[in-house]
């Protein structure tokens, strides 16, 4: 490739994206474990442990909305800086938490801390998804593979970010065992500080429109940009009900599996998802199908997604294997349905917006899955307590049925937004 803004390839763009990406993307894997494990073992009950998430997910609501307009007004450069030092600034900020603080003071620092994580969390994300709208190459005219091209290039970041998530979540397990809460947080800040320093050579005019978009564009106008967002708030809704705060207590308090082992279990699981999401392109030519998937893709792994979590309640309810049989082999089919459902999303947002307008489109989308982690999450806690993980089963189901309503009447991406420049 020839050489672009600042002297950087688009390659290189996006290698310099990605790697920043991973990197945010452990310490964030790794603080989730670190903040519920670590909080379980001072005797906080699960909807505790989930409150202390919500401004971590509330805040990641508002900084999508918000943040794909600065990076359409400013540059993906900006957020993306600004994303990074806010983890590190909300790692540091935990260091010092001691057991001996007084419970509510604990709850606040700690609430204040995963605020400014989520803040930079979202960002961090738009800008990594948004600068490869921006720049990967596209050959005019060409709108098959420019579309092939796309969502080859969205299916290997997203897939190896979640991979590393799962990385994350091994590594909190094992710095918590081995280091401590504190120390180990620390370590975070210090190896994503790193990773920050890759950033500077970024150009700065990545994803900046050349004209200047007004407030009134925080809100998409697009019909298949709002419907694929409902749609993703009730998918992240249905995963979060069950994974963020009930699972990993379930296999600790109802099993008796030790911190490390559910966090290296979580991780595995969340690799292999990882690992799905960036074959999806693969996997479709493998079995003969389009190489960029239309709305009838999402349509079909959304059906089938909404049996499983409802096969595990089932499992569960009338005994018919060891309970950590079900759930190890439930979650790891409902890993890889729901991998593929999030590989055509993430594509889809990016066919259904065009280079200069991406931020803005991505922000308003990412908006709505950090709603629906917001539900997901506050359900997750409270339904354990009223009904244990199968409560928390049923209400994912319902939550993947209503996704899959919504994505019904999802319009068909017009190529020509994908082959431009």
């Amino acid at each position: 490739m020839a050489a672009q803004r600042g002297g950087l390839t688009a390659l290189q763009q996006y290698g310099i994206v990605t790697a920043n990406y991973w990197a945010f993307t452990l310490t964030d894997g790794a603080l989730r474990m670190l903040v519920v494990f670590h909080f379980h073992q001072l005797g906080y009950s699960t909807l505790e442990i989930a409150l202390l998430f919500v401004f971590y997910e509330f805040f990641g609501v508002l900084t999508n909305l918000v943040g794909g307009w600065i990076g359409a007004r400013h540059g993906l450069r900006l957020t993306l800086w600004v994303g990074t030092l806010l983890q590190i600034a909300a790692l540091l900020m935990l260091v010092p938490v001691a057991p001996g603080w007084p419970r509510m003071f604990s709850v606040i620092v700690v609430m204040a801390a995963q605020a400014i994580s989520g803040i930079a969390k979202d960002l961090n994300k738009m800008s990594a998804k948004s600068a490869i709208r921006a720049v990967v190459p596209q050959v005019s005219g060409e709108e098959a593979r420019g579309e092939a091209r796309l969502f080859q290039w969205v299916a290997i970041l997203t897939g190896s970010k979640n991979a590393l998530k799962g990385v994350g979540f091994f590594l909190g397990g094992v710095l918590l065992t081995s280091l401590g809460f504190n120390t180990a947080v620390a370590a975070l800040a210090a190896g994503l500080a790193l990773a920050f320093l890759l950033t500077l050579r970024l150009p700065g005019e990545i994803g900046r429109m050349k004209r200047k978009p007004p407030l009134a564009a925080l809100f998409s106008t697009s019909r298949g940009i709002n419907l694929l967002a409902l749609a993703r708030f009730f998918l992240f809704g249905a995963r979060d009900v069950w994974f963020v705060v009930a699972l990993p207590v379930f296999l600790e308090a109802s099993l008796g599996w030790r911190f490390w082992e559910v966090g290296a279990f979580l991780g595995l699981w969340v690799i292999g998802y990882g690992v799905v999401q960036g074959s999806a392109p693969a996997l479709r030519r493998s079995w003969g199908r389009p190489a960029a998937p239309g709305p009838a893709a999402l349509q079909f792994w959304a059906a089938l997604l909404t049996a499983i979590p409802a096969l595990i309640a089932v499992g569960l309810w009338r005994e018919v294997a060891q309970p950590g049989l079900v759930v190890v082999g439930g979650l790891a089919a409902f890993g890889v349905v729901f991998a593929m459902n999030s590989s055509i999303h993430s594509y889809l947002v990016l066919a259904y917006s065009d280079a200069e307008a991406v931020s803005l489109n991505v922000g308003f989308y990412y908006m709505a899955n950090a709603a629906g982690r917001l539900l997901g999450t506050l359900l997750s806690g409270w339904l354990y307590m009223q009904g244990g993980i199968q409560a928390c089963l049923w209400c994912s189901a319902l939550l993947v049925a209503l996704a899959w309503l919504s994505s019904l009447e999802l319009p068909a991406p017009r190529p020509a937004a994908t082959a431009r420049a």
